[in-house]
């Protein structure tokens, strides 16, 4: 056990006979380490767009039901009543009434 750590510690392991196996064990697992940062960083990158997207997608939806409340108030009959007043139309006094058509039925 001794002996192995000091191999390691001295980087023998290296230059031994049995060198290439050791690295290309060492190149594998680096190009692993390497597949994993990059994965890491993919998924970091992606949970910070998704709270960018969900904060816009919030205020979005505040100012659609914004719009929609100023909306509904101009749909309104005494704000509608208000603007034509100001351009000095006004309702008529007098209620509509129905025309009634009849026809004549041929014989």
């Amino acid at each position: 056990m001794k002996y192995r750590l000091l191999n390691v510690l001295r980087g023998t392991f290296l230059v031994s006979d049995d060198a290439p196996k050791n690295w290309l064990f060492i190149i594998f697992v680096s190009f692993l380490a390497a597949v994993m940062i990059s994965s890491s960083h993919s998924a970091d990158k992606k949970v910070h767009q998704i709270a960018t997207l969900s904060e816009e997608v919030k205020e979005l939806r505040n100012e659609y039901f914004d719009l929609h409340k100023d909306v509904q108030r101009m749909k309104l009959e005494s704000k509608i009543t208000q603007v034509l007043q100001e351009k000095e139309l006004y309702p008529s006094e007098i209620p509509p009434q129905k025309i009634k058509v009849k026809t004549q039925q041929a014989n």
